[in-house]
């Protein structure tokens, strides 16, 4: 392992096609080296076609087949895609809304005002919709997205503009998503799900540029989740299909994939896309209804609580990058880590495309989460941030080692309110079993991948 900055690293052994370039400080790394988090990185840049380098977040932590927090880009003609680099939540990500409220304006009715949210959005594992789709609406939602709910009162038009992707994937169709995975996500649509899942209550700390409108003291509410069933078992159902077809000779079985252009991976593409899209479509729900409860609890117009941005951090997609001055059309995986466009990208919206991608990352419950925001210099990591804390202490591990009571304690006298579906999931995500968010986004600012916008302090936790 080489050094080559305050917060870089370079790894290189005989077998691997390409170097891997390691985001993190000292004390991060220390944490990195605790798993196979390392070894994995390793045996993704021995995969086929990989493109300059592979990158690994300062958050990565052990994951299925690729690292969470791993970054891979292969060629678009000749190139593989993994599901393994994608990860079972296909398209878990997180939302930032913001509200015209301060900290002085919902202080009081915080207990009322997370209790009705709690009742509103089904959290935790096994909890259902109230809206249970047809076969036909799931296929609808897996090929619109956003625009779905917004033909069904579920969104407000400013939305769409404020989504990775427009809240759509075109390649979506969901004909090649198996029965199965439908079946399992019919009644989760606007649900939260369980694990590090979140929606999160609030309030600006501090405000560092100036770029998106936010002010010190302003309400804002965080929403953290992704595909549900629906992604999983399409992950699961393509895994398995990839693996019967090709016995591979691989480091990791896990890191299974097809070729773009062959059958097997156009058709994973066409599914993923579906659980990208369900899952924009779940994220935009649950705002929604959440938006409902805040406009009638303090009568306001729903206008007044704007999406900020939505941001996908478990996905592979065609994007166009400069490789040794080279413009190549390439198939970035991204799992664990957010897209961070400079400004200027055609992708963007109009609303950024002038300031950079906005780049939300949340932090383990009650501590600061971050809005940072895209830089040209982030081309280094094929224009990618990190996605969070990351985790260095398993859950297992983690109800060995703290008790819920105590847990709800000290957070209870930090001020952050939290409001669970069981003792066990407060526990196994306590903020101890995560890295310090603080010196993750120091490491990717460092190496110029995003810049700090804004800090966000926890005020309420709704968690499954």
């Amino acid at each position: 392992m080489k050094k080559l900055g305050e917060a870089l690293y370079e790894l290189w052994e005989p077998g691997m096609n390409v170097p891997a370039l390691i985001f993190a400080n000292q004390q991060v790394l220390k944490q990195l080296k605790k798993d196979r988090t390392l070894e994995q990185i390793k045996n993704v840049a021995t995969l086929p076609h990989v493109v300059k380098h592979v990158a690994l977040m300062p958050d990565a932590h052990e994951g299925y087949g690729f690292p969470i927090g791993g970054v891979a880009a292969f060629d678009a003609r000749e190139g593989i895609v993994s599901p393994g680099g994608v990860g079972y939540d296909i398209n878990c990500g997180v939302r930032l809304m913001l509200t015209p409220l301060t900290i002085h304006d919902i202080k009081p009715l915080l207990p009322k005002i997370v209790d009705k949210v709690f009742k509103t959005i089904p959290s935790g594992v096994g909890r259902e919709s109230e809206q249970r789709l047809s076969v036909d609406e799931i296929d609808e939602v897996a090929q619109r997205g956003v625009k779905w709910a917004l033909d069904n009162g579920l969104a407000i038009k400013q939305d769409l503009e404020r989504i990775e992707e427009g809240g759509c994937m075109c390649s979506a169709d969901p004909s090649y998503v198996s029965t199965t995975a439908k079946k399992r996500g019919r009644a989760q649509l606007g649900t939260l799900g369980a694990g590090n899942h979140f929606l999160e209550f609030q309030v600006v700390e501090e405000v560092h540029k100036e770029v998106f409108g936010l002010k010190e003291g302003q309400v804002v509410v965080m929403i953290h989740t992704g595909s549900r069933g629906f992604g999983h078992q399409i992950c699961a159902d393509y895994v398995r299909k990839i693996l019967n077809k090709r016995q591979q000779h691989l480091p990791d079985p896990e890191l299974a994939y097809a070729y773009i252009n062959e059958e097997e991976g156009q058709n994973y593409l066409k599914a993923m896309a579906s659980a990208v899209n369900f899952a924009f479509t779940n994220r935009q729900v649950i705002m929604h209804k959440t938006r409902r409860v805040l406009a009638s609890f303090f009568d306001r117009d729903m206008e007044e609580f704007p999406l900020l941005y939505d941001v996908a951090h478990n996905i592979a997609k065609f994007e166009e990058h400069v490789i040794d001055g080279e413009r190549r059309k390439l198939l970035v995986h991204r799992k664990g880590a957010t897209r961070a466009f400079p400004p200027g990208r055609e992708e963007l919206s109009e609303v950024y495309r002038t300031v950079g991608q906005p780049v939300l990352i949340p932090g383990s419950m009650g501590t600061h989460s971050y809005v940072l925001v895209g830089k040209e210099s982030g081309n280094l990591a094929f224009y990618s941030s990190c996605h969070g804390a990351g985790r260095v202490m398993s859950r297992k591990k983690a109800l060995q080692t703290y008790k819920a009571n105590t847990l709800l304690k000290t957070l209870k006298d930090m001020g952050v309110l939290v409001k669970a579906a069981s003792k066990r999931v407060v526990v196994e995500e306590a903020p101890q079993a995560y890295k310090n968010v603080d010196e993750v986004v120091e490491s990717v600012v460092r190496n110029g991948l995003s810049d700090i916008v804004a800090k966000l302090r926890p005020v309420a936790v709704v968690k499954g």
